[in-house]
């Protein structure tokens, strides 16, 4: 097990290399020069050449691109060209926010998909079967900024139950996590009922209604436990992709979160603080889906024996 967690680990490496290699070199072949954008059309020639020598950018990319490595390993991943303070230090500012979007967005998702998915499967046909089912199907095929905008309209501006924008209080990450989690919990809700209705038709869980067990401990001690292991894969995949995805929530929201230092970096060709972002948000896919194949091994014996 700790070979293949090696194993994986070093993959995972590699991939990051490969990624960061890649958009380090499309992010310089695009037309048009930062600096140029940085200061305005108006900036001189000779002050244009002058600032480009001095960020390094008239050097081959390779040389920028090991540069810009050596100086990640120690936390430097450079100075944003339009906010004239470390990347690092604006990260850190905003990850707070992000953070908490996606711990509010997973709990929700998780809550709702799970409880949502076994009242599905435990009345399997039934009205409200097809209701959480309906329910799920929306989540998942419904925009993100669609339903933000329809919270927002509903429980912000006509109701004025919860805050429409910012972040001043756990109240305004309500209506974010609805949005963001949404999605998630439409999946979870449809894997846990697929996978439950497949463990419900065993025989060990008919051997356990042989022995007296009520439904709900049939359910809880023996369906569910067997159920799960693939919805909590699901869940860890999902929980990476919540932290590192929520740039359309953060807009929409105005909350000040690594999504929104995304756009921004976009907006204003801000080549450091776009790498510094799109590297964080690879990196945590990449941890998400290593920790997610982890888990399995642990949770299920079969895997670790290679069976």
């Amino acid at each position: 097990m700790l070979n293949t967690f090696v194993r994986r680990l070093g993959q995972a490496v590699i991939v990051l290399l490969a990624v960061a290699l890649l958009l380090f070199v499309m992010l310089r072949i695009i037309p048009g020069n930062p600096v140029t954008t940085m200061m305005g059309e108006h900036a001189d020639s000779a002050t244009i050449e002058r600032m480009t020598r001095e960020m390094g950018l008239d050097q081959p990319i390779l040389t920028q691109f090991f540069q810009y490595l050596l100086g990640a390993v120690r936390g430097d991943f450079g100075t944003s060209y339009s906010l004239k303070k470390p990347v690092a230090e604006l990260m850190g500012a905003a990850l707070g926010n992000t953070v908490k979007l996606a711990v509010f967005a997973s709990l929700f998702a998780w809550v709702t998909g799970i409880l949502c998915g076994v009242l599905a499967a435990v009345r399997k046909n039934s009205i409200p079967d097809r209701l959480f089912m309906g329910f799920s199907l929306l989540g998942v095929s419904m925009p993100v900024f669609v339903t933000a905008m329809v919270l927002q309209y509903v429980f912000g501006y006509l109701l004025r139950w919860l805050p429409i924008s910012g972040a001043e209080s756990w109240t305004s990450f309500i209506l974010p996590a609805i949005a963001l989690g949404w999605n998630s919990a439409g999946s979870i809700a449809r894997l846990v009922r697929s996978t439950l209705l497949g463990v419900l038709e065993e025989d060990y869980i008919d051997t356990a209604r042989a022995k007296g067990r009520t439904p709900l401990g049939v359910l809880t001690r023996h369906a569910l436990r067997n159920a799960m292991l693939p919805v909590i894969t699901m869940m860890a995949i999902q929980f990476s992709g919540l932290l590192s995805g929520a740039v359309i929530t953060e807009t929409v929201f105005s909350i000040n979160g690594i999504g929104q230092l995304t756009v921004r970096a976009i907006s204003g060709r801000d080549i450091p603080l776009m790498q510094g972002t799109v590297l964080f948000a690879v990196t945590i896919v990449i941890l998400g889906n290593l920790a997610a194949d982890s888990l399995y091994s642990v949770l299920d014996p079969r895997i670790r024996k290679g069976g």
